[in-house]
């Protein structure tokens, strides 16, 4: 692989920032697409999440910025606010080198007015949702006359999610003088049609378009109907995975199944529609921290998610069409790390399962071995902190107070997130209450927080 440096069009202070962030090689996706944009070239790329996409439209977009203008000059349009979130906080990473540059995330979830506010003072990129970004459009809070980059990220997953009309509305308030950036995992019919519209003269990339079957092991079970829970325990107990997703195909079946795995001492949370934004970004911060070892999902709560580090994929139910098939397991093995994918199959679906992949071998249920007393919960659990970025909390703020001042070891505390409102720890569930208790005490800041466990 090459280094950043290998492209003369990219400046010696973002090759800087990109070493101390670890940036060394170019992954294929920015091999493949950072000379022709950083040109002006527009570009559809198909490539799947978590193969560097971002630094791929994010170095390019963020070095034709003008700091010294207000407006916003780049718009990228992603199909969820977790989504949003990751590529605004990447950018921001990205853009370190670049003084004075404002990114903005515009999703929903979050009170508009705020949004509006800080779209008055002044913003240099806008990350965020069609349906938000339409909401601003709608109600005159947003000026996109002055936009010179687009980008749709992800753009197969808004359209599967109904976003089709609204990006065209927001695209016809954009100046057709642009560069467009428009990438997908997949190529359906219906993204052929979008960038006919909204590109001009595009190099198509195709980089990573299928998973590599060398690491994703691909494996099927057999299962009677009545007995999918029974099997998912004797799979779980078998491969003992330190994270699994398991993809159900209703919202009513996460929830029961969720409720059947704790029942039986796993670390379990379901991510489903019904859940507020709150609950919903808690079981994630959860599962991506390992206090939570496996996560229930709908393809719909599914979408748009970049999780890290997870081992196994399980299709408790198979999916409807080979996309969604190829987006379920291509949320193991990220970034070259390996990965298994367990799809159960009834009598009679061998045949679709054919169909969704021809990398899968089938295995007998009856062959996995595993001690009956096998314990599938983690050793971690999630502390909440009733402060965040807005109480001006940080990371060094937490580690004080726990290490220093309650006597936690350094060693017992794993990921912390902090948000506007609160900040989450991970912890050694053997240390949680000791935490809890001296937070009772101590200060953060200067200020007593309340603090408890997450469910």
């Amino acid at each position: 692989m090459k280094p950043f440096d290998a492209i003369p069009d990219i400046p010696a202070e973002l090759i800087a920032n990109l070493n101390e962030l670890g940036f060394i090689a170019m992954t294929p996706i920015q091999e493949a697409a950072l000379a022709p944009l950083l040109k002006g070239k527009d570009v559809i790329a198909q490539a799947k999440t978590g193969s560097g996409k971002t630094a791929a439209f994010g170095i390019p977009l963020i070095g034709k910025i003008d700091t010294k203008r207000r407006d916003p000059q780049a718009l990228v349009l992603c199909p969820t606010r977790e989504l949003a979130d990751q590529v605004a906080n990447e950018l921001r990473r990205l853009a370190r080198y670049k003084q004075n540059l404002k990114i903005l995330t515009l999703c929903g979830g979050t009170p508009l007015t705020p949004q509006a506010a800080s779209l008055a003072k002044g913003a240099h990129i806008l990350v965020g949702t069609p349906g938000r970004v339409q909401d601003h459009l709608s109600r005159e809070t947003i000026v996109l006359k002055h936009i010179h980059t687009l980008v749709l990220d992800e753009a197969d997953r808004m359209l599967d999610m109904g976003f089709y009309d609204a990006i065209v509305k927001i695209i016809s308030n954009i100046p057709k003088n642009r560069q467009s950036m428009l990438f997908s995992a997949t190529y359906p019919e219906k993204i052929q049609t979008l960038s006919k519209e909204i590109l001009r003269d595009p190099l198509m990339i195709q980089v990573d378009t299928d998973h590599d079957r060398n690491i994703i092991q691909e494996i099927a079970y057999e299962v009677q109907p009545r007995s999918k829970n029974d099997a998912l325990i004797s799979i779980l107990k078998a491969y003992r995975p330190t994270s699994a997703m398991i993809f159900c195909n209703t919202k009513l079946d996460t929830i029961t199944l969720t409720g059947f795995l704790r029942s039986k001492g796993i670390s379990a949370l379901d991510l489903h529609g019904d859940l507020e934004q709150r609950e919903r970004n808690e079981t994630l911060l959860q599962f991506a921290n390992g206090s939570v070892r496996v996560m229930i999902a709908t393809d719909v709560a599914s979408r748009g998610l970049d999780i890290k580090d997870v081992a196994m994929v399980i299709n408790c139910d198979l999916p409807h069409g080979d996309e969604s098939y190829t987006h379920r397991i291509g949320r193991t093995a990220r970034a070259g790390a390996k990965g298994i994918a367990i799809s159960l199959y009834t009598a009679g679906q061998k045949e679709k399962l054919r169909e969704l992949s021809s990398s899968i071998s089938f295995h007998q249920l009856e062959k996995l071995s595993f001690a009956r007393d096998t314990l599938l919960d983690t050793d971690t659990r999630t502390m909440c902190i009733g402060g965040g970025k807005k109480d001006k909390v940080s990371r060094g703020d937490i580690l004080g107070a726990l290490c220093k001042e309650i006597g936690i070891g350094a060693g017992s505390i794993g990921k912390i997130d902090i948000t506007d409102r609160f900040s989450y720890i991970a912890i050694d569930k053997k240390e949680l209450q000791k935490a809890l208790d001296g937070l009772k005490k101590e200060k953060i800041k200067g200020k007593k927080f309340n603090a408890w466990k997450l469910d």
